[in-house]
């Protein structure tokens, strides 16, 4: 390769849905990518998304996107699993468990016969558990295949923190962590504006800071994603979003730490389970798995979600 040539990043998508469609949309935009595949089995709303996102091509850096099969693949950096049965309204994350189990079992096999070496990035719900049956399924290396796991749901807390506080939300530092769903954790204890925690920022700004309900404003998080479906059927925007800031610290190389969903090892006696953590995302996929120092409290709140994720996984044949 030349000094003025650039390194090819290939991206591939499986699902064209909601969620698929709006991360290819997030890649282009972001320029991350010079070719992108997607894959979906209904071929009409395939070939529809692609002459979409073609049709911007002189408004985006260059990028090939094509409408493909598995084989098209072939030599992707980074395959991204969006495909799946979607959330519907009353729906918990854990319902979809069984019939995307069996999506996976017919997909997964595919993607890794003709994508030996890529980073596997799983987005379908329930994300934690579907990560794990992607690994046994996939045999990868733990750190080859993430779940976007509770970044958004983290994202979600530092926005709901910016709210109240009337900070910008990029100089918030908080974290959830554990299940992508219904027992994820807040850290509050850790939680922080430029490096002040939490208690004490608003103890030292009590003109500015309201009086701090720590359950109003986390439930505000952990349903947020319901309200959304039921207002318009389906979350993806912001989701496509944190699948191209996954995507980003993959394919740049950049060592960022980010709540992502990955194979667990002894983490507060944690084993055999994928649940969220912040992580080191590079290149090579999940690099370091951060063990917090969180409060007792937190860590049987991550216990106890551990415990949860790992009886769906129990339940299931793989």
């Amino acid at each position: 390769m030349s000094g003025n040539e650039l390194p090819i990043r290939k991206v591939a998508i499986v699902g064209a849905g909601y969620v698929g469609a709006t991360s290819a949309y997030a890649m282009i935009i972001s320029g991350l990518c010079s070719e992108l595949v997607l894959i979906d089995l209904n071929r009409d709303k395939l070939q529809g998304e692609v002459m979409d996102l073609l049709h911007g091509a002189s408004f985006v850096k260059p990028v090939q996107i094509m409408a493909g099969d598995y084989p098209d693949a072939a030599g992707a950096n980074v395959v991204v699993i969006a495909a799946g049965v979607n959330q519907k309204p009353g729906e918990t994350r854990m319902d979809l468990v069984n019939k995307n189990t069996e999506v996976f079992k017919e997909i997964v096999p595919k993607i890794c016969r003709v994508c030996p070496e890529a980073i596997l990035l799983v987005v379908t719900n329930p994300v934690d558990v579907l990560t794990y049956v992607t690994l046994k399924l996939s045999g990868f290396p733990a750190s080859r295949v993430i779940g976007s796991g509770t970044i958004l749901d983290s994202s979600r807390f530092r926005q709901v923190l910016s709210d109240f506080l009337r900070v910008a939300a990029v100089n918030i530092h908080a974290y959830i962590i554990g299940e992508h769903g219904d027992t994820e954790v807040p850290v509050w204890s850790l939680a922080n504006v430029a490096g002040i925690p939490l208690a004490e920022y608003c103890n030292s700004l009590q003109n500015l800071c309201r009086p701090l309900d720590k359950d109003k404003l986390f439930r505000e998080v952990k349903n947020a994603a319901y309200q959304i479906i039921k207002g318009k059927g389906a979350t993806y925007y912001a989701v496509g979003l944190a699948v191209r800031r996954i995507m980003e610290a993959v394919l740049r190389d950049e060592n960022s730490i980010l709540t992502v969903s990955s194979s667990i090892n002894d983490v507060y006696g944690v084993s055999d389970v994928c649940l969220s953590l912040p992580s080191i995302v590079n290149l090579s996929g999940v690099s370091e798995v951060l063990k917090l120092p969180v409060s007792q409290e937190e860590k049987d709140a991550f216990l106890h979600s551990a415990e949860t994720v790992k009886g769906v996984i129990s339940q299931l044949k793989l």
